[in-house]
């Protein structure tokens, strides 16, 4: 009895831990990230709530009619094969039920689809540049820009994630909408938040535009989810979403270090020296 209780206890402990800290994957998961925005909300709805019962419905009749065919018809039982060669209403069911079936799935999907699509007014706007290999950032609004690089293992800190922490995060008010423009200077990548449900495209010369709107304070991770290269895997994405008051400290001191003046010169100067060489 003593073992029980505390194998109970220990497979509580792992469950509780687990959904405290769903902001990333985790080992042997199979469903979605804890969502953190409506957005996901509605996507993990639709995913649990319409697609999963209709796909289980519909294995659950393809494998009735299977078991009965290889039963039914079996060679023991019929020693002369029927001769059949059609049935007028079977082909007509078999071709007005499926789209009935994607009629009732298309609704929810295209409306969701256009949710997503249709930005509202932003309180905050992103720029994302994809790079071989890490992401740019810049805030039009508020003069400021920096790159992002992942953390090699050997400097990680305590607690810090492997192949999804960075040297600088993204940081974003909680519940305010956050407009983000994803493009590439290189080649195809990816920008993608699953606590989100966030995933663009990133076109060199085409700017694609997502929005999110996160419903709780945490740290949120991604990755590029496009085959950009050797090193495709090393393009983490770190999103802290925070209050008010914490945002607008950590805009006053971005402000300051991460000026868009002061890059813009140090490129020149970079290209001056380049030129001289």
């Amino acid at each position: 009895m003593n073992k029980i209780f505390k194998l109970i206890s220990l497979l509580s402990l792992i469950f509780s831990s687990t959904s405290a800290s769903a902001n990333q994957p985790k080992e042997w998961q199979i469903g979605f990230q804890k969502a953190a925005s409506g957005g996901m909300e509605e996507i993990v709805w639709f995913h649990d709530y319409m697609l999963i019962p209709v796909t289980t419905a519909i294995m659950v009749f393809v494998l009735f009619l299977i078991l009965y065919a290889c039963i039914r018809f079996r060679a023991k039982k019929n020693p002369i094969p029927s001769t059949t060669s059609h049935n007028s209403i079977v082909e007509v069911l078999w071709t007005l039920i499926p789209c009935l079936i994607l009629i009732v799935l298309a609704v929810p999907s295209f409306k969701l689809l256009y949710k997503q699509d249709t930005i509202p007014q932003a309180d905050v706007t992103i720029k994302a540049v994809g790079y071989q290999w890490y992401w740019g950032y810049e805030y039009p609004d508020e003069n400021i820009i920096f790159d992002s690089y992942m953390v090699d293992e050997k400097d990680l800190k305590e607690n810090q994630p492997r192949l999804l922490t960075v040297d600088n995060e993204v940081y974003v008010p909680v519940n305010k909408v956050i407009k983000v423009m994803i493009t590439a200077n290189d080649v195809l990548h990816a920008w993608a938040l699953p606590s989100f449900g966030v995933k663009r495209d990133a076109v060199p010369g085409r700017i694609n535009e997502t929005w999110f709107k996160a419903d709780r304070i945490g740290t949120y991770y991604g990755q590029c989810s496009e085959l950009c290269g050797i090193k495709h895997a090393f393009m983490p994405i770190t999103v802290n979403v925070v209050t008010d008051e914490e945002y607008k400290l950590w805009l006053e001191e971005a402000k300051q270090k991460f000026a868009k003046e002061e890059t813009d010169t140090s490129i020149k100067v970079a290209k001056q020296i380049k030129v001289i060489k």
